[in-house]
């Protein structure tokens, strides 16, 4: 088994819902509460271990690399001001702990994953939605590290919802359960109402490997005329080793407007610095 040390961020889309925010700002540069999108996905990355990320970008993102940049003016200022500098201290790559990769037209997750393949090589990796906040203690990914540890093969995020919201989501049908790890039967898009196999949805985080970049290569489009990872992670099923593991700490969907304020509400509270004050005026205002 090899080590995970590798992740892919899909940072190339448009963001077309949460216009005109995003018009002129990436959609993983939206701050919840004070630490973009992003941030949040690459610090859970280095917690679970990771050691390069490749961030798949395409026009307009300059400012994610911006973000990662050292500022030598904000940094000097500061530092002349006698202040800390711990507020961006996780806002900096190590020498080679980060490559850029251009996705040059917008067809797909899987298209977007695919971008990547000669960076990835012939190692197993991870992949983050940066739109999907997942908080936890330890993190999404680490929990998930540590299950392929024992596992090996290919893990996704099992993530349980209410049996009325399964038909929003892709599902797993699950097997064999072991504690939070459950074999992957199939995996199931969106199934219509009230036939979903499971609660168990999939949000985004993902281990897999290496050969799902093969299975991309000559992959048609699917759905949405895209082409879909979940269909390539399919074929993968009964081949190699396909768990979810079922993630124990909270999902915000960032990607939706509602899940968006509700993930700066609840980290809001979740702090010692603000939270008292975002609660009195919650409850003042009920």
């Amino acid at each position: 088994m090899k080590k995970l040390r590798k992740a892919v961020f899909p940072v190339g889309g448009l963001g077309t819902r949460f216009l005109p925010a995003t018009k002129a700002m990436p959609k993983e540069m939206l701050t919840v509460v004070d630490k973009p999108l992003i941030q949040y996905a690459v610090d859970e990355a280095r917690e679970a271990g990771i050691e390069q990320m490749i961030f798949v970008t395409g026009r307009g993102k300059s400012a994610i690399e911006d973000h990662f940049d050292i500022s030598y003016e904000l940094e000097t200022t500061m530092t002349d001001r006698g202040k800390s500098l711990d507020a961006i201290s996780g806002t900096r790559f190590r020498p080679g702990e980060v490559i850029y990769v251009r996705q040059q037209e917008p067809i797909g997750l899987g298209h977007a994953i695919w971008c990547a393949r000669h960076i990835v090589g012939d190692e197993p990796f991870a992949i983050f939605l940066p739109d999907e906040l997942m908080a936890g203690s330890p993190g999404c990914m680490k929990q998930m590290v540590d299950a392929y540890e024992k596992v090996g093969g290919n893990i996704v995020c099992g993530y349980e919802v209410p049996e009325s919201e399964t038909h929003k989501y892709g599902v797993i049908t699950p097997g064999r359960i072991d504690g939070r790890l459950v074999e992957v039967k199939a995996l199931v898009e969106k199934p219509p109402q009230g036939t979903a196999p499971s609660n168990l949805m999939i949000p985004g985080r993902y281990i897999l490997q290496p050969e799902v970049m093969r299975i991309l290569e000559g992959q048609a489009r699917g759905a949405g005329n895209e082409i879909q990872l979940t269909d390539a992670m399919s074929q993968m099923i009964g081949s190699q080793p396909f768990h979810a593991y079922a993630f124990d700490g909270r999902r915000f969907d960032c990607g939706d407007k509602a899940g968006f304020i509700t993930a700066n509400i609840a980290l809001a509270l979740d702090r010692p610095d603000i939270g008292p004050e975002v609660r009195r005026w919650m409850d003042a205002n009920q």
